[in-house]
């Protein structure tokens, strides 16, 4: 009965760091392109006004991070233990590296805030992480998330159908359209509301 009731009880608590980590990296994105809105205004200094805005960013990135571990412990426990070995293994690479290149890419975006320092080479180099490798491992995630999903029937016909469309765009437009970042946090907000709802639905259920 114990482990019964803690299987139940991880997901939820873990849906719930989905929702987080989507709400924390929507608002690092969004302060990052206010503040640095091209890669190729590279020798243009950050406005003085608008330096809160990247340090508040900076901070954010870390626990956005963090939360995504917990948001893909919370896929894998609502996955169940029937997930393809291949799958999966691509699941949690994608899901690793992505974590990585934001990390890193927001390593590099702090070195605008040096003024003794140029800081063309820190913004393109993070520019270059974030959009052209970091989404690019969010893509994939996204369509081993879809996959596992589909093939397990835990998640309805059109969320899969929304996993592929973000991922497809993540792969192909990523690094072309500004702004298209901001799917990964739409895509795992609603991912995560989805879990949360069938572990409310499962512990309301009867025993």
């Amino acid at each position: 009965m114990e482990s019964t009731s803690e299987r139940m009880e991880t997901p939820r608590a873990a849906g719930a760091a989905g929702l987080a980590f989507a709400v924390l990296l929507a608002a690092a994105i969004v302060l990052m392109r206010l503040a640095v809105p091209a890669a190729d205004a590279a020798d243009a200094p950050v406005d003085p006004d608008l330096r809160w805005a990247v340090r508040t960013a900076l901070e954010i990135v870390p626990f956005a991070g963090i939360f995504f571990l917990w948001f893909m412990g919370a896929l894998r426990a609502h996955a169940g233990e029937r997930e393809d070995r291949f799958v999966s293994t691509v699941f949690l690479g994608s899901g690793f590296v992505f974590v990585a290149t934001l990390f890193v890419a927001a390593a590099a975006a702090g070195t605008v805030l040096d003024e003794t320092t140029p800081s063309g080479f820190g913004r393109h180099y993070a520019y270059t992480v974030l959009a052209t490798y970091g989404m690019r491992m969010a893509a994939v995630f996204v369509f081993t998330t879809s996959t596992i999903g589909r093939r397990l029937g835990v998640f309805p016909r059109p969320l899969t159908l929304l996993g592929y469309a973000a991922g497809l765009i993540l792969l192909v437009v990523g690094s072309s359209v500004p702004w298209s970042e901001l799917v990964v946090p739409v895509w795992a907000f609603t991912i995560s509301l989805h879990i949360l709802r069938t572990g409310m639905r499962q512990s309301a259920g009867p025993p």
